[in-house]
């Protein structure tokens, strides 16, 4: 499905990413796998890659640094040959209510889950309109379009992050590169894992399905949206939710 393809996803040592970035190799591509401190993580991803009988480069890097996030991009280039899928995947929190929140904490995760996602796309997008063809997949969440107590730093980036989207889709669309979001909704990982008794139930109740995600079932949909068979998809925010916010 990917043969041939080169993809960038951004924090890829673990979670979401590391579904993402496996579930790319397993399609064909070629990935470069981003991090910022998890080291010995990335290098197990991109051992699996490599198994799965692909290449992979790891890339350390600080998304919410311009002058590194493009050296990323450029050292994917010339190590794989090129970049056809980028996948913006890197994110934190720092939660806390509005009143509490600290100005550091605001500007910490409008850097990386905003700003980050900019400094890669400005980059790979070079790449990508002189190939005149691309495929640039945000992760953003469905706090994004709810909004949550206690994220208002999270929410405003992942909301900013649907804006950035479609004016990407708008901007870049006559050079056939494409632009979506993938907003998830209670994915297994491990926040979920480390919730306290009756907190699982309470988040479920929210979800139709009655179930939280699977990082696989993120990944397949990331997987769709960067194949030629999502050529005609741009500018869209799709849930994976399990019909929470339907």
């Amino acid at each position: 499905m990917l043969n041939g393809r080169v993809a960038l996803v951004t924090g890829a040592s673990r979670g979401i990413g590391r579904a993402v970035a496996l579930a790319l190799a397993e399609a064909g591509a070629d990935v470069a796998v981003n991090f910022a401190g998890q080291a010995a993580a990335a290098e197990e991803v991109a051992r699996s890659i490599r198994d799965l009988g692909r290449r992979a480069l790891v890339a350390q890097a600080d998304v919410a640094n311009g002058e590194q996030a493009a050296d990323m991009v450029k050292r994917t280039v010339e190590k794989l040959g090129g970049i056809d899928i980028l996948v913006n995947n890197a994110g934190i929190t720092r939660d806390n209510l509005l009143l509490r929140m600290k100005e550091a904490d605001w500007d910490a995760v409008l850097d990386i889950n905003l700003k980050g996602a900019f400094n890669c796309t400005k980059a790979a997008a070079r790449y990508m309109l002189k190939a005149k063809w691309g495929r640039v997949i945000n992760m953003t969440s469905v706090v994004g379009l709810t909004g949550n107590p206690g994220q208002v730093n999270y929410a405003a980036s992942k909301a900013g992050l649907i804006g950035f989207t479609k004016a990407v889709a708008k901007e870049l669309g006559s050079r056939q590169i494409t632009c979506n979001a993938v907003a998830p909704g209670f994915i297994t990982t491990d926040m979920t894992a480390d919730l306290p008794p009756g907190g699982k139930e309470k988040m479920l109740e929210q979800v139709p399905l009655g179930r939280f995600g699977q990082p696989g079932e993120v990944a397949a949909l990331v997987v769709f949206l960067a194949s030629e068979a999502a050529g005609y998809i741009t500018g869209q925010v799709i849930a994976l939710d399990g019909g929470m916010t339907m």
